[in-house]
């Protein structure tokens, strides 16, 4: 008998409906030094269609009431994307942390983990300068499944495959949302190493989970360039956690997206794979879910699969962000 470590991989997908819509501030709150978790709130986001792990979605930074832009019912990134430069408003991607359905006396919840890139020194961009300043009824754009649909096709890349049973999830604090929520998860007779590097010792947080779990934090504290820790403790960590190789990796369709993997240029393009068919040698072969800064992340793929050993259809990697390049430049 096996237990499914996540739920995208065996389904028929369905893709879901995204749906624009305008939310208010409910609360925040610190967590950690680096961290701002807001929740946010809307009777329209009852039909938020929430599937968990690491599903994304995006938010707009409102200067204005949502209405005084006169979004159309339909094509929301066309509308997006038509608008003035000096009107648009800034479009970034985010996690969700937690969704709490309504009840009879509340209306939907809706938690996200911003990352305050400004409070180490670093270059905050424009959506870690509104969660910085955040209040209790500011308002902010969401475009999310209006319907929770299945597989990946809403935004979800936690897909491993359902006999996969020692898991490495490696990331900067960009991926820290992502990865409590995937844990929080993950069934029991599920081995997990987490290894995340963030900016400050007091960023280490609880992550509750089921699976038999590791989670390793690599504080910087101002001594270490962003992703030094992390690729360190990797190469450190993986090899111990592979048993068995699958065998000599001479497949010349893997060395031939290796080579394409290095043709990527980090500046223009996107660095972003999670294998359709997850496929694990074994209950003890090793899957790796990596995110973060595109350079490092890419760094970590091939040494997984080229030193390592791990299949390239067992390791999802995403380039969450760019040095010195904000999201959508």
């Amino acid at each position: 008998m096996t237990t499914d470590t996540g739920t995208a991989t065996r389904a028929a997908l369905a893709r879901a409906a995204y749906a624009l819509h305008e939310v208010r501030v409910a609360a925040v709150q610190r967590v950690g030094a680096s961290f701002a978790r807001v929740t946010l709130t809307s009777p329209e986001l009852g039909g938020f269609g929430a599937g968990g792990y690491d599903q994304r979605f995006k938010v707009l930074l409102l200067d204005r009431p949502l209405a005084d832009y006169d979004p159309p019912a339909g094509d929301w990134y066309s509308w997006w994307r038509e608008l003035p430069d000096d009107v648009r408003p800034v479009m970034r991607t985010y996690t969700v942390r937690a969704f709490r359905p309504a009840t009879a006396g509340a209306w939907a919840e809706l938690d996200v983990d911003f990352v305050l890139h400004g409070v180490h020194g670093g270059r905050p961009g424009p959506a870690s300068q509104w969660a910085a300043r955040a209040a209790v009824g500011d308002r902010l754009g969401v475009v999310g499944p209006s319907s929770p649909g299945t597989g990946r096709m809403w935004g979800v890349e936690w897909a491993p495959p359902a006999e996969a049973r020692t898991l490495l999830l490696a990331g900067d604090e960009t991926a820290v949302p992502a990865v409590a929520a995937i844990l929080e998860r993950l069934p029991a007779g599920v081995r997990a190493t987490a290894l995340l590097e963030v900016p400050d010792a007091l960023d280490l947080l609880d992550l509750p989970s089921a699976a038999d779990l590791t989670v390793e934090w690599l504080p910087r504290n101002g001594s270490h360039a962003p992703g030094e820790l992390l690729q360190r403790r990797v190469h450190e960590v993986a090899s111990a956690l592979v048993d068995e190789v699958s065998g000599p990796l001479d497949d010349a369709l893997d060395a031939a997206l290796d080579d394409a993997l290095d043709d990527v240029d980090l500046d223009t393009g996107i660095l972003w794979e999670v294998p359709e068919h997850a496929e694990a040698a074994g209950p003890e072969a090793l899957y790796a879910w990596l995110a973060g800064e595109a350079g490092v992340v890419k760094s970590l793929r091939r040494h997984l699969v080229r030193e390592v050993g791990v299949p390239r259809t067992s390791v999802a990697f995403m380039g969450y962000w760019r040095e010195g390049r904000a999201e959508g430049e």
